[in-house]
């Protein structure tokens, strides 16, 4: 079996820094805070946007972001326990909304 030079492993050991990312916040109590996202596993990640494009169509217009680096971000991430990365997620589930109160289905 050939072996792969670092260029060309699809799945380096190490991960490669991803440069400057728009990362979406939220109002904080001291300013902004990073949004942490889900996996499709459940676990818990950083974002981040290569462009301001990429961020809008994925999160609405409305979303505020900062620019920072990716190193800067997994920093900022690590003290919450988040080691992961995601850059440029192409889909996001909708916010969960509050269910409204059953109703019985036969009244008494």
């Amino acid at each position: 079996m050939a072996e792969l030079r670092y260029g060309e492993d699809p799945d380096p050991s190490d991960p490669s820094p991803a440069g400057p990312l728009y990362v979406p916040v939220r109002p904080g109590p001291s300013g902004c805070a990073a949004r942490l996202f889900r996996t499709p596993l459940g676990d818990r990640t950083a974002v981040g946007f290569t462009s301001v494009l990429r961020l809008t169509a994925t999160l609405g217009p409305d979303q505020a972001w900062i620019r920072l680096a990716e190193p800067a971000l997994r920093v900022l991430t690590a003290p919450l326990g988040v080691t992961t990365v995601t850059v440029d997620p192409q889909f996001t589930a909708p916010a969960p909304r509050p269910m409204p109160a059953p109703t019985p289905a036969f009244a008494a």
